[in-house]
């Protein structure tokens, strides 16, 4: 795992820099934390770390914490703690299809609360400790639930940024329990994991030993590969989508999207490309969050053959309406028409 470990390192370019460590306390994100101070002088890292409280277990929460502070006072590491509330996320939420999910508003916290840690600590990254085994089960949780190309590009390495790296996005849960052991490492088990009303954990227990028994047993490395080569092509049709983004679509100030309309007849636009287009073009109005394949391909068609004077409502609020102009996409309750 070390070596491994050492090589993401030079890979990721995190030689000399200031890295915070984000532990939960589970098994992971704990070897993780051991991991970078065993290799912290020879790759001159400059360690702090990080942990989240989100309280959705009570005592169990805070016990997480303290064994996160006791942990890093064992390496000699500094940490800082932030409390947030995913629950009070939820309950802020002024309408049904922009409230999250408790797991999506502690996603989000954690991710931002980890960033503000970073930033006070003068840390150029910050490291978490998604997993070989978390890669393969969030491409196999997409692909069924629905997912496009890009969602099965799965987890990626590191953020668009750049702050977020997961260095051990290529070693497997297993490798990990073996450094445990043989360093004889304590952890913590979130009881939350075995909850089998979690798709994931579903996934983890009951499909996939069987399909890696049954099909393949470097299933997890198999699915790994076809994320990484799906992420790279995704990188570069994204690029492209960007241009063709940048050429027809504009901004207004009262936040819809102006877009060309001319140039979608499928000789001239394949569906590929229209399709991501229209995520982006949603995505750049706030909603991208509860679109699926048939609202891309609503769109795409209305763009193809929409008169002007016809709308179609959207996820998110949004209304795509064709006018003397072109057409307009915006949240309803905005200008539509000419002044959109």
């Amino acid at each position: 795992m070390l070596r491994a470990l050492a090589h993401a390192l030079r890979e990721l370019g995190l030689d000399g820099r200031r890295v915070v460590v984000a532990v939960s306390g589970g098994i992971d994100s704990t070897a993780l934390a051991h991991g970078l101070a065993a290799l912290a002088a020879r790759h001159a890292l400059a360690l702090s770390i990080a942990h989240v409280n989100h309280g959705l277990r009570g005592a169990e929460s805070d016990a997480d914490e303290a064994f996160v502070r006791e942990l890093a006072s064992s390496l000699a590491i500094p940490c800082a703690v932030e409390r947030v509330d995913p629950r009070a996320l939820v309950a802020a939420a002024d309408s049904s299809r922009a409230r999250p999910t408790v797991q999506e508003a502690a996603r989000r916290l954690r991710d931002d609360a980890l960033r503000r840690i970073a930033a006070r600590a003068g840390a150029q990254h910050v490291a978490t400790g998604h997993t070989l085994d978390d890669q393969a089960e969030t491409v196999l949780l997409r692909l069924l639930r629905g997912a496009g190309p890009a969602g099965l590009g799965g987890i990626p390495e590191r953020s668009r940024d750049g702050v977020l790296v997961r260095p051990l996005l290529r070693t497997s849960r297993a490798e990990i329990e073996r450094f445990a052991r043989t360093r004889r490492l304590a952890w913590r088990e979130d009881s939350s994991n075995a909850d089998p009303r979690y798709a994931r954990n579903r996934l983890r227990r009951q499909w996939l030993p069987g399909l890696r028994d049954a099909f393949n047993p470097r299933l997890l490395r198999a699915i790994a590969d076809l994320a990484e080569t799906q992420r790279r092509e995704s990188e570069w049709i994204d690029g492209l989508v960007a241009q063709e983004a940048e050429r027809r679509f504009a901004l207004e100030r009262s936040g819809a999207l102006r877009i060309e309309s001319k140039g979608w007849e499928r000789a001239a636009m394949p569906d590929a490309l229209a399709r991501r287009l229209a995520r982006a073009a949603l995505h750049r109005c706030g909603g991208a969050r509860d679109v699926s394949r048939a609202h891309l391909d609503r769109v795409v068609a209305f763009w193809r053959s929409g008169r002007p004077g016809r709308s179609i409502e959207l996820p998110g609020g949004l209304v795509l309406s064709r006018d003397a102009r072109g057409f307009c996409l915006a949240r309803a309750g905005l200008p539509s028409g000419p002044t959109c």
